[in-house]
């Protein structure tokens, strides 16, 4: 296999993927339950000063370069990876998770449209194309579900930064597949980005109002503790690492799990509300994310 060249799937890329989506699925709600401690933007930010120090001894361990030459675009990296979150955690302060699920986790829909143009080999067949319709046709279902006497929980902006959050994330994989960014090992890319993150997120938090911390409990310490090593530290450096390895649609294909994973333990931890349109706009995107990534 040539640098550039990702191969397709094979038994180790899959359980490594079944893992991730369990580990995302539960993601939303370990922020959930961490928000009622953490003001969101602060929540974020320490999540990612928490993992520098173990991020950065397991690359030291490991004896993996920190990549400096890349600073351009390791800023760029850091910049969409700050967005992602800071968007994703308001998301989860003011809509469900069971919502925030099927919107956040269309990211693939719009990999996969960049992927068209970016990428090749990776262009929208028809088949992939009625994929992304029927994806996109979710997304849309789901905001449309958010009105008055639906019985669910959340508010029009909250919905639009959970989807604005998925492009970011999607964005950051152009960017590793575009740049000399890719070229980095998976540690590196994403200590830029949990670096750029911790600083810009922190520095920022007090502009978006309320107390820093709200009701910290041991429960919260907990959230904290496992974003920082369990998703950001092993969950992100695993995902990159697939990145570079496997085609960036077939990655993406984990998510047709997570949404369903997630919005399931929001309803049932948390006893959140399903909406009428919550199931058929879920299964429009499950459906949509296995066309796109149907060989």
């Amino acid at each position: 296999m040539t640098p550039t060249e990702r191969r397709s799937l094979d038994p180790v890329g899959f359980w490594l993927m079944l893992g991730l989506a369990m580990l995302f699925g539960a993601n939303n709600l370990m922020i959930k339950l961490g928000n009622e401690g953490l003001q969101p933007a602060f929540f974020a930010g320490l999540r990612s000063i928490v993992a520098i120090p173990v991020l950065g001894a397991w690359m030291l361990w490991r004896g993996f370069s920190f990549r400096w030459d890349l600073w351009r675009e390791g800023i760029l990296a850091a910049l969409l990876f700050s967005a992602e979150f800071l968007l994703l955690f308001i998301a989860l302060d003011n809509t469900s998770v069971v919502r925030a699920s099927s919107l956040f986790y269309a990211m693939p829909i719009w990999l996969a449209l960049a992927a068209h143009f970016l990428f090749p080999g990776e262009r929208l067949t028809p088949l992939r194309l009625l994929g992304f319709a029927l994806g996109f046709g979710g997304v849309v279902l789901s905001i449309a579900g958010r009105g008055a006497g639906s019985g669910v929980p959340g508010n029009l902006w909250g919905d639009l930064a959970a989807v604005v959050a998925g492009m970011s994330w999607a964005a950051i994989v152009v960017v590793s597949r575009r740049t000399r960014f890719g070229t980095a090992s998976a540690e590196a890319q994403i200590f830029w980005q949990v670096i750029g993150s911790a600083l810009l997120l922190t520095a920022t938090a007090p502009l978006f109002g309320g107390p820093l911390v709200r009701d910290f409990t041991t429960l919260h310490g907990v959230m904290l503790v496992v974003q920082s090593v369990g998703v950001v530290t092993a969950g992100f450096v695993t995902w990159f690492w697939l990145i570079g390895r496997y085609k960036a649609s077939t990655v993406a294909s984990f998510s047709f799990l997570t949404p369903l994973l997630s919005a399931l333990l929001g309803w049932l931890v948390l006893g959140e509300t399903v909406g009428p349109v919550t199931p058929i706009a879920l299964a429009l995107l499950i459906a949509g994310l296995f066309l796109i990534n149907r060989r």
